[in-house]
């Protein structure tokens, strides 16, 4: 028995989808469990960043510093539900492939900035394949990177749920973006190279909340003070990201946008003629194999 993809239109083997060649390939086809599992893990790690803002004075905030390292216990027992119903709807041994690829790279390339002064390649690739892979895959593959790039660099510590989580936002919002089968060339860069910027920023504002609250010791104008009015402690917030990260968050855009217009649109070929031949939404039907001496079809 011989295996190859099935085509409707009876003209042999398709390298990609049936549906034109305009359309979009999806790695991973997002189910009601899919979606589901996606929509929990998001609203418990927006629980977990945000829920020092809305305790009172009497919650005993300043005795729950262990806090951060719950969250961190149970982070990942969330993600990996949420990579398990992902891949029960659809995430095949092609798509764990091109996931190990992508992961492999992504985590190779955080070490050649390391953060520092905001160099980090990574987001760039993390946005173009969340783009080109579908918002499922790329959940699935901004955790993994991050995860991956963690041991690599040493960074296994309470915030490494969070920033598995955070990422896994920016590469799963590059796969929602509008227009996947009709955008295409300068204004297709231009949208990622946009979205690229608010996301890197934003990654940091997001991952300010991790330990912001936690933070003993600073000025009172930046300070959290439980019990105070949200807007009061949001001000501090923001006041708090002017002075500590805005100078590595706005490079970490500037060089995502540099990364994205000059080599945006050779990623994006080389991932989407990747995902073509990779045929992932292509069924497989199997044929009988002809008899022996008789030719091939």
């Amino acid at each position: 028995m011989s295996a190859h993809p099935h085509r409707t239109d009876g003209n042999g083997p398709l390298t990609g989808s049936g549906a034109g060649p305009g359309r979009q390939v999806r790695a991973v086809r997002l189910g009601p469990r899919s979606v589901a599992a996606l929509v929990l893990i998001s609203a418990i790690g927006v629980m977990a960043f945000g829920w020092p803002l809305l305790a009172d004075s009497a919650s005993g905030l300043a005795h729950s510093k262990d806090a951060p390292w719950l969250f961190a216990a149970l982070l990942p027992m969330l993600l990996a539900v949420v990579v398990a119903t992902i891949a029960d709807t659809g995430l095949d041994a092609k798509a764990i492939a091109m996931l190990g690829v992508l992961a492999a790279a992504g985590a190779a390339m955080r070490p050649l900035g390391a953060g520092t002064a905001g160099i980090e390649p990574m987001f760039f690739l993390m946005v173009l394949s969340g783009r080109v892979l579908g918002p499922g895959f790329g959940f699935v593959l901004g955790s993994v990177a991050m995860f991956a790039s963690a041991l690599l660099t040493g960074g296994v510590g309470p915030w490494m749920p969070f920033q598995m989580l955070t990422m896994g936002w920016v590469s799963m919002g590059a796969g929602l973006l509008p227009g996947p089968d009709r955008l295409r060339g300068r204004r297709e860069l231009a949208v990622l190279a946009a979205y690229g910027a608010v996301s890197a920023v934003l990654y940091g504002l997001v991952m300010n909340l991790q330990g912001w609250p936690y933070i003993a010791g600073m000025a009172s104008g930046v300070s959290f003070v439980p019990g105070d009015p949200l807007g009061q402690n949001l001000a501090r917030y923001l006041a708090y990201c002017l002075a500590t990260s805005l100078g590595w968050d706005l490079p970490r855009a500037l060089v995502t946008v540099i990364l994205t217009c000059t080599l945006g649109g050779t990623v994006l070929k080389a991932l989407r003629r990747a995902t073509r031949r990779a045929a992932f939404d292509v069924p497989v039907s199997f044929t009988p194999d002809p008899p022996r001496g008789a030719p091939s079809p």
